[in-house]
């Protein structure tokens, strides 16, 4: 069980890993028997967002929505994966200032990267003007200055990633430690971002 709740909040540019990321922390998260719900950005707007749009005003009222989520299940002991483009910085300090122990991964990509990777076309169909406001072609993307996780999408595997992200909880006390797990790679690049930002 998770000694306590928390938000674990994946933001990047569109198709830069951020869900299959999640997906494997929540899958993980489970396997170890901690209370854990996913909140993929995409499946929110199907439901809860249905109706906004992509401005600035409908992108941070769905990260907002997502944040209120996830401050209801993080106050109760469940670990609250979000996996949402956010890509206004101040949006997410806000959330941050609202819930229980959140933790902001950084999930960095090259837009060419991130680019390659959309299945949807959705990049090429901004630069042609078929989509407006699309984060990393025709709307901002503010990368965090101070997050606790950082990933390179474009050099780190998925479950590496997931890994790190595991570990990063573990040492914050969110979840009790693994046993038997090598994380040798990982550890002193972790807690050196942890001791930069104040937790150790």
């Amino acid at each position: 069980m998770s000694k306590q709740g928390a938000t674990v909040w994946m933001t990047g540019l569109p198709s830069s890993g951020k869900s299959a990321i999640a997906g494997v922390v929540h899958r993980k998260l489970l396997d170890r028997g901690v209370p854990t719900e996913l909140l993929d950005g995409a499946q929110v707007r199907e439901s809860l967002s249905k109706g906004l749009g992509f401005s600035r005003e409908d992108r941070e009222a769905n990260v907002r929505r997502i944040g209120y989520v996830a401050k209801l299940l993080s106050r109760n002991g469940v670990v609250a994966i979000c996996a949402a483009v956010s890509p206004y910085r101040a949006t997410r300090d806000e959330v941050r200032a609202n819930v229980t122990n959140f933790i902001e991964v950084y999930v960095e990509c090259p837009v060419a990267v991130a680019e390659s990777r959309d299945t949807e076309r959705r990049y090429e169909r901004a630069r042609l003007g078929e989509i407006e406001e699309f984060t990393g072609v025709n709307a901002p993307y503010e990368p965090p200055e101070r997050a606790e996780v950082h990933i390179r999408s474009d050099v780190e595997n998925v479950e590496s990633a997931a890994a790190k992200v595991l570990r990063t909880l573990e040492m914050l006390s969110i979840i009790p430690p693994a046993p038997n797990e090598e994380w040798a790679q990982q550890e002193e690049d972790i807690r050196r971002r942890l001791s930069a930002l104040g937790y150790i």
